[in-house]
């Protein structure tokens, strides 16, 4: 779309140069073909009226085209940006497959069935957190990160540990793109961040757009990048059904993002191709206890159950 778009824009071009030669050249026919006729003044102006009214008329439409087809490569050039993929260098993510990053023991958080939950998580282990609506994932993931205290038991991290919400509200709306990573990210230079942010799709004046003005695909990949960039760079990263409300090319950045991704993950999702699409190395169900299962198990209740969440 976007090289027939081009395509497009060079032939209208053309003809719009082509057009105004032509008028050009009829102009000056006309002039010495009044002259040589000795044409009455009267006349010889108001021909020259009529073919300056319909040169301009002419010229209008051609470059009305011309317009048209530069707003349908700018569309077609918008298109391929948001189908782009994400590739960003992440090493300092890496976690040695023997170290712990996560342990929970006889933990009941505020709110759910879920008791006395105890799992351990190593290395860069890709957990997915699974179970029907109301089941407590949300709930799991924010007495995790500290944001609800449990009712009881324990919830250790070992590694920077870091949370993308399904709300998205990592973000200031007042900052630009690159001040809201820049704020996360103590220490790195302004350089760095424009570098990778530039991976997250955000080149040049586009890092420079205020959060508040982003669309849903661009504000999604500005609180990935955010996230993902922060300094120090987690080694544990949980996400809340971050595939809610994001278009397909949407969910490929955030696939190729998190093939980059070197850290342990904890995912609650109910997208199951997405779970599939990014390496789940173990599947946890969420109930009244917290049960490892098998992947072909998670099939069979996904597909039972509606594919929208809404936060426990």
């Amino acid at each position: 779309m976007l090289r027939a778009a081009e395509a497009d824009v060079r032939r209208q071009k053309r003809e719009l140069e082509e057009t105004q030669i032509k008028l050009a050249r009829r102009q000056r026919h006309s002039k010495k073909m009044d002259i040589e006729r000795r044409a009455p003044r009267i006349v010889a102006g108001a021909r020259k009226r009529s073919a300056q009214e319909s040169a301009g008329k002419l010229k209008d439409l051609h470059e009305d085209r011309l317009h048209e087809a530069r707003e349908r490569r700018e569309e077609a050039a918008e298109a391929v940006r948001d189908d782009a993929e994400i590739r960003v260098s992440l090493p300092h993510t890496a976690v040695p497959a023997g170290r712990t990053v996560l342990s929970l023991s006889e933990l009941r958080p505020r709110y759910g069935a879920l008791r006395d939950a105890t799992i351990h998580v190593h290395g860069p282990e890709r957990i997915a957190l699974v179970g029907r609506n109301g089941a407590g994932k949300t709930t799991l993931l924010r007495t995790l990160t500290g944001q609800l205290s449990p009712v009881s038991g324990e919830a250790r991290t070992y590694v920077p540990l870091r949370f993308l919400p399904q709300r998205l509200d990592v973000l200031d709306d007042e900052l630009s793109v690159a001040a809201n990573v820049a704020r996360r990210a103590p220490g790195v230079s302004d350089n760095q961040i424009r570098s990778q942010l530039a991976r997250f799709l955000f080149k040049g004046a586009r890092a420079e757009q205020p959060a508040g003005t982003l669309s849903g695909g661009e504000r999604f990949r500005a609180a990935l990048a955010a996230t993902m960039l922060a300094a120090p760079a987690p080694q544990l990263l949980m996400l809340d059904e971050p595939t809610n409300n994001l278009d397909l090319a949407s969910v490929r950045q955030l696939t190729s993002a998190l093939d980059s991704y070197q850290g342990a993950l904890v995912v609650a999702s109910h997208d199951l191709p997405f779970l599939e699409s990014i390496g789940i190395t173990r599947w946890l169900l969420v109930g009244e206890e917290l049960r490892e299962v098998a992947a072909d198990e998670v099939r069979d209740l996904l597909e039972e159950s509606p594919v929208v969440e809404v936060s426990d």
